[in-house]
């Protein structure tokens, strides 16, 4: 757990905590606030934390200077979005999290004083060295003190480490108090310092070059989203014509843009209970703010939550900007939830509303061949194609997964042309080297070129076990046993819960004599629950271990990345 969230050592993660999961927490036979205690803890450890935040507050009532039972009351409280958060916060006054929450509370009424007062008093440690003077800076603002917050920031503006986040909110505080000359520095320093170009920074960036009159500018920054992120372009149309609009209209919403630009650092850095937290704090203080909500969904659906991702997107009005790819992701999270019919019709609902973009039929391509409706896949795939006029390296994708389908299909004429198709677009794609040379290997054809393909896959992902199985799986097949075995080894201890990759060290064993140690990796297989064509094969295998026949070989179909 990270120090800046004051979270207790031993609380749960908060990577999915849902406000209403649905989930049916079982009554533990253990009464009074022990019993309500475990049963909060218990609702945590299901993502209800609107259960666990009943639960934790009827044990506080009984044991009311608990301070571990306070701590996790108040997270639940919190992360549930429940009003008494805010009482709860102010016990904690050793709480970062809770002091995050009540300078926002200050904020919101306006009380900028007391709100800078609260934000300076957080030590400066860890990551609150990268946070603490954003959230100093946007309350001088919200007070109306725009060079007192330009001054708080600008050693940072001319530093190196985090220089084009601090550069970007001193650029909003100077455009959002009337100091244009100062702006357009920041804004240019932000743009060449942050980091890359993404989705936050280019609709800020690209609003105000819209502002002060440079629209074709705008254009530009915003078509660069859509820059290896095709997913942006769906949505490309109704972001230029938004250009225009500010950002940010208030200091309220630089702190929420604050909170985001750390949450979203916290989830690269796989700490989403954090990300979570900072994400519930920027929607307390900007109830529509869509990039959090997002971001929050993407997390709860990554979380094994995908009916409160759900929940989370659904403020979401048509008229947003990014409507159409909040429609995307919601058709996603609507099939994760079990409910594929009802993702199919949004899907194809979403093909008509938008008939020049590939995306909602690639998405619903994705969706068939997950179900393992592989003719379907492909008329979906084939009528995305053909909204691609001239196809450029960004289509790879759809060749490659058609591709996928047609190998399934047993069309293998169609699927070569395809990966093959998908390599020109892009020829170091290596999941497509891995896929196209792991089936030639398969099928015995075109060796030493698969072998080029895959050892090329390898460089590109040298710690991917299912390029390494490949790899192995191709030796097999040139007859150099010692080399597959050393490979297949490898590809095991990588994924070892991978039911094709053990069947293929079975095989190697086999083919060198180690008999009973490739009886023993087919049982082993055969219990890691492979698909029912995988399985009939490990059965065969071991059931002709008796007569030392040959083993069988296997399909591609572990290949898919």
């Amino acid at each position: 757990m990270i120090v800046l969230l004051g979270m207790a050592a031993a609380a749960p993660s908060f990577a999915a905590v849902p406000a209403q999961s649905g989930r049916k927490v079982p009554k533990l036979p253990i009464d009074g606030a022990p019993g309500e205690y475990l049963a909060g803890r218990l609702a945590l450890s299901q993502l209800d934390s609107e259960f666990a935040a009943d639960a934790f507050l009827k044990a506080l009532a009984v044991e009311p200077g608990q301070m571990d039972l306070l701590q996790q009351a108040f997270l639940a409280c919190l992360m549930s979005n429940r009003p008494e958060a805010v009482r709860l916060a102010r016990e904690l006054p050793d709480n970062q999290a809770a002091q995050l929450l009540l300078g926002g509370v200050e904020a919101k009424t306006g009380n900028w004083d007391a709100a800078e007062q609260r934000f300076r008093a957080m030590p400066r440690q860890g990551l609150t060295q990268f946070l603490q003077p954003l959230l100093v800076a946007w309350a001088q603002q919200g007070a109306g003190r725009t060079d007192a917050a330009l001054a708080t920031l600008r050693p940072l503006t001319e530093g190196q480490r985090m220089r084009g986040i601090y550069a970007m909110h001193a650029a909003l505080i100077a455009d959002l108090g009337g100091r244009p000359g100062d702006a357009g520095r920041l804004y240019r320093i932000a743009q060449s310092d942050y980091g890359g170009i993404n989705l936050r920074l280019a609709r800020i960036v690209a609003s105000w070059q819209a502002r002060t009159g440079h629209p074709a500018d705008a254009h530009q920054t915003l078509r660069a989203l859509t820059d290896g992120n095709d997913d942006m372009s769906i949505a490309l149309p109704a972001l230029i014509a938004s250009a225009g609009s500010r950002p940010v209209a208030r200091a309220t919403d630089g702190i929420a843009e604050a909170y985001l630009a750390l949450a979203a650092a916290m989830r690269q850095q796989d700490q989403s209970d954090s990300s979570m937290l900072l994400l519930r704090l920027a929607l307390n203080l900007r109830p529509d703010f869509t990039a959090a909500r997002m971001m929050m969904a993407e997390n709860e659906a990554a979380g094994g939550n995908p009916a409160q991702a759900l929940h989370t997107l659904a403020p979401i009005p048509a008229t947003d900007p990014l409507s159409s790819v909040v429609r995307l992701r919601r058709a996603a999270f609507t099939d994760r939830a079990g409910n594929s019919e009802d993702a199919e019709r949004e899907l194809d609902q979403l093909a008509r509303d938008y008939p020049e973009s590939p995306l909602p039929l690639a998405q619903l391509g994705d969706l068939l061949r997950s179900k393992n409706r592989f003719t379907d896949a492909i008329g979906a795939y084939d009528r995305a194609i053909t909204r691609v006029q001239a196809p450029q390296r960004s289509a790879w994708p759809l060749f490659y997964a058609r591709g996928i389908a047609e190998e399934r299909s047993k069309d293998w004429p169609r699927a070569q042309a395809d990966l093959e198709r998908a390599l020109q677009l892009s020829p170091d794609q290596p999941y497509v080297l891995n896929y196209l040379g792991y089936s030639w290997a398969d099928q015995g054809e075109h060796l030493s070129q698969a072998r080029q393909m895959l050892t090329r896959a390898l460089e590109l992902r040298p710690t991917d076990g299912s390029i390494v199985d490949s790899l192995g799986w191709l030796q097999l097949r040139q007859g150099d046993t010692k080399a597959a075995v050393q490979s297949l080894e490898r590809a095991v201890e990588m994924m070892p819960e991978d039911a094709t990759i053990n069947g293929h060290l079975g095989d190697a064993y086999w083919a060198a004599g180690r008999k009973q140690e490739a009886q023993f990796q087919w049982q082993r297989a055969l219990v890691l629950n492979p698909d029912a064509d995988e399985a009939a094969r490990l059965e065969t295998k071991l059931r002709n271990y008796a007569t030392q026949t040959e083993a069988p070989g296997t399909t591609a179909e572990h290949r898919v990345q």
